[in-house]
């Protein structure tokens, strides 16, 4: 049997204390199961985001989409989810990736280094976070037992060998970073395929699968598909507008469509817990209440 759906906004607008507040209500009147708030410079800071998001709702989940780890040192990292465990009653998802823009780091003044470093520090980051939150004279205490549920953002060999041991949610962003630019560009349904086949592999031995959370960039309701991808098409010269279409992180159409869409790639991919982007939070509420009927 199929995971039911999931679904979870990432909040990625900084807004004042009564807009933070409002937006997060709404969010939880439309549904979303789960608040999320990304770490880069130039947005809200995670912890405290999530820690206003659950003193203005009761429901839904609250989790860092993702960490980046390079900006954290492990021990004041492990006091910063103990702490907003127990100030959110439970409801903290640590979401943890490596880090994928230079420029951070350089504004942060700490090192970028090469993509396998990065990849050693968060299985530094993550090892210690199990081994110091696992303690139970640790102070202070997650209110969760045995633990923050952890998810991690991967595409890469290392990586989802990384989410098979550690994670509870194994998280594909549908994209790839561009060595050049730093920047991230989609990859086709069929690549997406062979990633999550190579994380099933890896994972093969798990008493428990994980859950699979797919990132989706674009959420567009309409008549016109061919229309809706057109701005995007530039973006992605490599692909045909077919195979933009095509592209499980893109949902356009009707409500129906997209329902549908989605429904076949829980069955193709096994994702079951979707995130949209911001600005796409009311649009994609429609197709939440259809895949609720199921």
């Amino acid at each position: 049997m199929s995971r039911p759906f999931r679904f979870g906004v990432s909040l990625v607008v900084s807004a004042p204390a009564d807009e933070w507040s409002a937006k997060c209500r709404r969010a939880e009147e439309l549904g979303y199961d789960v608040i999320l708030v990304p770490d880069h410079l130039g947005m809200v800071a995670p912890f405290p985001a999530l820690v206003a998001a659950a003193r203005a709702t009761e429901r839904p989940r609250l989790g860092t989409f993702v960490l980046n780890a390079g900006l954290w040192n492990p021990a004041l990292l492990a006091r910063e989810v103990a702490t907003t465990d127990a100030l959110t009653g439970g409801r903290l998802e640590l979401g943890l990736g490596t880090g994928y823009v230079r420029e951070e780091h350089d504004k942060a003044g700490l090192p970028f280094g090469s993509a396998g470093e990065r990849v050693d520090h968060l299985r530094h980051t993550i090892e210690e976070l199990e081994r110091l939150l696992g303690d139970p004279e640790h102070l202070p205490r997650p209110a969760q037992r045995p633990g923050v549920p952890l998810l991690i953002g991967a595409n890469g060999d290392r990586m989802l060998e990384l989410t098979a041991r550690h994670a509870a949610i194994a998280a594909f962003t549908g994209g790839r970073t561009l060595q050049r630019t730093g920047r991230l560009a989609p990859i086709t349904a069929e690549e997406l395929d062979e990633r999550v086949a190579r994380y099933r592999e890896l994972a093969a031995g798990r008493t428990e699968p994980a859950e699979l959370n797919l990132l989706i960039q674009m959420v567009d309701v309409t008549e016109d598909r061919e229309a809706a991808v057109r701005p995007f098409l530039e973006r992605v010269p490599h692909l045909t507008p077919g195979q933009v279409l095509d592209l499980p992180i893109f949902l356009t159409g009707t409500v129906e469509r997209i329902a549908a869409q989605l429904r076949a790639q829980r069955e193709r991919y096994g994702f079951t817990y979707l995130t949209v982007l911001e600005p796409y939070m009311e649009a994609f509420a429609p197709v939440m209440r259809a895949l609720r009927e199921d």
